[in-house]
């Protein structure tokens, strides 16, 4: 289109030239924030963009266009913060010890996003005591099962909450925001329905798109679904296909040497291994890693003796991409007919899902 076009051709969002281009501002002042530079992060397309503000005497500021409230990332030396941003003049305060206690003004939808938090309080404390004695019983097997329930009790009740809000606020970005949110690893059937209750117009929004984009994808792996075959190479280069193991039920485990989670579940998956082996069942990693030699090294401090396939592409692996792995450890259990009929079992679950299918 070109600049010589009458105004009124202009969006709603835009008007002639660049004076009246929608802008979002951030002025920022935190009390004993060191002289420094704090970063945010932007939403673009199926990326984002990441921009650099100076601190001096706990001061930093920030503008640029926006055409739609979306969730963006302040990372400060220390930690990060999440911030509704929009077309608004936003300011924050608060002091660099408490950062996860900054206050933001201007932002309605960032006023929204903080009553949401709010109704999940009673989880998170329950959640931070629950892991509070981590490290002392993270080796005591019975102590950990328990915890894993309790645990999984608490993320039950933190869905519903947000299942409720986004069933009772459909047109919030912010409702969007945490679909989208649930959509890094989730189940098909569930996303889409909660994508179903959302209005139209925020279905249309940006996010919204990119969210429709992502549940499309997930589909391909839902339960019930027959796992796409493919081939990668194996620690020595030989190329291996899923379809190989056709007979077997199969847990697909996508992790890598520097995913401290994956290393962690690693000797639960190794029991899980040892247990059913005899029993039709076997594990295939398919490892995010882009570094060979770090692979390898992984696979044999963790002592993990079953297949593993990468092309070593990291999350460019070709599989992942195929599935849109976004965080791992992600695991899907294959049925001997090549059926995926679980997906994400970690810790006790997956034994129970095992126990239920071989014994």
């Amino acid at each position: 289109m070109k600049r010589t076009l009458p105004c009124l051709l202009a969006a709603a969002f835009y008007a002639c030239g660049t004076a009246d281009k929608p802008k979002a501002t951030i002025t920022a002042e935190i009390t004993g924030l060191k002289d420094s530079v704090v970063y945010i992060s932007v939403p673009v397309a199926d990326s984002a963009r990441t921009d650099t503000m100076r601190v001096v005497d706990g001061k930093f500021s920030w503008s640029g266009d926006v055409t739609e409230p979306e969730k963006v990332y302040l990372m400060f030396p220390t930690r990060y913060v999440e911030l509704f941003l929009e077309r608004a003049d936003i300011k924050i305060s608060g002091h660099a010890d408490s950062l996860a206690d900054v206050h933001v003004t201007g932002s309605a939808s960032h006023d929204e996003y903080m009553a949401y938090r709010k109704s999940l309080k009673p989880i998170t404390d329950q959640e931070e005591a629950l892991y509070a004695n981590y490290n002392e019983i993270k080796d005591n097997d019975s102590a950990m099962a328990i915890l894993e329930v309790k645990a999984t009790d608490l993320r039950t009740q933190r869905r519903a909450i947000t299942k409720s809000y986004i069933a009772q606020h459909p047109k919030s970005p912010v409702s969007v925001s945490l679909l989208q949110d649930m959509a890094v690893i989730g189940e098909y059937k569930t996303l889409d329905s909660l994508y179903q209750l959302l209005d139209p117009a925020a279905q249309k929004t940006g996010t919204g798109t990119r969210l429709a984009e992502r549940i499309a994808i997930l589909k391909k792996s839902a339960i019930g679904e027959p796992m796409i075959d493919f081939t990668q190479p194996d620690v020595s280069g030989k190329p291996v296909k899923l379809s190989d193991f056709k007979g077997k039920y199969v847990l697909l485990d996508f992790w890598a040497s520097w995913c401290g989670p994956c290393r962690a579940e690693n000797p639960n998956v190794l029991k899980a291994f040892n247990a059913y082996k005899d029993k039709n069942f076997t594990v295939v990693g398919v490892s995010l890693d882009d570094d060979g030699e770090k692979w390898k090294k992984a696979i044999a401090d963790d002592g993990m003796p079953w297949i593993q396939l990468s092309d070593l592409k990291g999350f460019k692996n070709s599989v992942a991409q195929e599935y849109g792995i976004q965080a791992i450890p992600s695991t899907f259990l294959v049925s001997p007919e090549g059926i995926i009929v679980a997906k994400d079992l970690r810790g006790a679950a997956l034994h129970k899902k095992l126990a239920e299918l071989l014994n």
